[in-house]
């Protein structure tokens, strides 16, 4: 009974163990994919917490980052892809080939975009076959239930788009010899913008800062009304019909697409003959081609030959615009990567994450060879599990 009085030992809750990171940035080696996952900056960040980067050579050169950048930050150097793959974890831009998924470990992490529309059955069942726990960094979302990573590619998109049509249409580039905007005494480029999402929303700010005339078409009244609020000001709205379309088409200088389908594939909005009643030299940048494209005339280019021409009408059709400024778009993906791969560290590593944040939980496509999204296990006929009763059961 006495002992009951005596003082006690003090319980103290015990949080996650840190866990110290050892992390492997490969060079992309998808066709023209410049962007890097990591900067130097991100690295030495990460560094300075006691994580181990390993960066194979060449990863940051078409951001302009060099090794000495990557060396001087602090990461180790490898000149063999297979040392990378060899870290818990593999941070990359784009999803692995095959023969990166060869290289690949048992129960390693993997982030990557997941790129829907482009992958076959097997790339999924191999990764679930080494027991990969598969993390989509472009179906994250943060803590105001945004996609961190989407809404910043889209910035970069939209605002490029802009610049990308007002070179196409000066002499420079063979075109009509128009400068983007207008000066006082000359009346100013149309632009149509088709979608009032974060592409469509970039693309109205740079155009109406340039002094362009700007129209924006979306089937949500919603999302026009969110335009205009961001915007601050007024400009021209209409919901996608097909005789107001047209008529905007048939004076436009530039026509910006922008719509994003809510399935992975874009609807097709502007038809042939649509884009044929266009003025001659006019220009058309198809932002939406990486879903299929939402002008019938459009197919997908690349950087060395992005441009073609069909009815006058000059088309502008890559679907990583964010390649064309990598070093920018690579500073973009570190500020969001860098944060999520300091708080696995602080909470004991990705499972702890994955338990405890929804919004991470969100972009997890594979746990431990486990598939757990149900849009592609009902689009490739493949067994999968909630990853939130997988969570629970953690």
């Amino acid at each position: 009974m006495e002992a009951a009085h005596l003082p006690q030992e003090e319980m103290l809750a015990v949080g996650a163990k840190k866990q110290i990171l050892y992390i492997g940035i490969p060079k992309e080696t998808v066709f023209q994919e410049t962007r890097v996952a990591l900067t130097p900056q991100g690295v030495q960040l990460l560094v300075s917490h006691g994580y181990r980067i390993v960066v194979e050579t060449k990863a940051g050169e078409t951001a302009a980052f060099s090794d000495n950048d990557y060396s001087e930050a602090g990461a180790e150097i490898v000149y063999d892809p297979q040392s990378v793959y060899k870290a818990d974890i593999v941070l990359k831009v784009a999803p692995p080939t095959d023969f990166e998924i060869q290289m690949m470990q048992r129960r390693q992490t993997l982030f990557s975009a997941l790129q829907l529309t482009v992958q076959p059955k097997n790339f999924l069942q191999r990764l679930m076959n080494k027991k990969i726990s598969a993390i989509a960094w472009d179906y994250i979302k943060d803590e105001e239930r945004i996609y961190p990573v989407i809404r910043a590619m889209g910035e970069i998109a939209g605002n490029t788009a802009v610049l990308i049509a007002g070179e196409i249409l000066s002499n420079a580039n063979h075109g009509p010899g128009l400068m983007f905007g207008g000066i006082s005494g000359v009346s100013p480029t149309e632009v149509v913008i088709l979608g009032a999402g974060t592409v469509g929303e970039f693309a109205c700010r740079a155009a109406i800062g340039l002094g362009a005339s700007v129209k924006v078409f979306d089937n949500s009244i919603y999302r026009l009304r969110r335009l205009q609020d961001a915007l601050g000001h007024r400009v021209a709205t209409s919901v996608i019909h097909p005789e107001e379309l047209h008529k905007s088409l048939r004076t436009a200088d530039v026509a910006i697409g922008a719509i994003r389908g809510a399935g992975g594939g874009t609807p097709c909005v502007v038809s042939s003959k649509m884009v044929s009643a266009m003025k001659e030299g006019a220009v058309i940048v198809d932002v939406s081609i990486d879903q299929g494209g939402c002008f019938e005339t459009s197919r997908p280019t690349n950087h060395d030959q992005p441009t073609y021409t069909e009815y006058g009408v000059i088309h502008y059709c890559v679907p990583n615009i964010a390649s064309r400024v990598a070093r920018t778009a690579s500073y973009a993906l570190n500020n969001i990567f860098t944060p999520i791969l300091l708080r696995i560290g602080e909470m004991g590593g990705t499972e702890s994450v994955i338990k405890n944040d929804p919004g991470f939980r969100s972009g997890v496509y594979i746990y431990n060879g486990i598939l757990t999204s149900k849009l592609l296990g009902e689009a490739f006929k493949l067994p999968y599990k909630s990853i939130d009763l997988l969570s629970a059961a953690m």
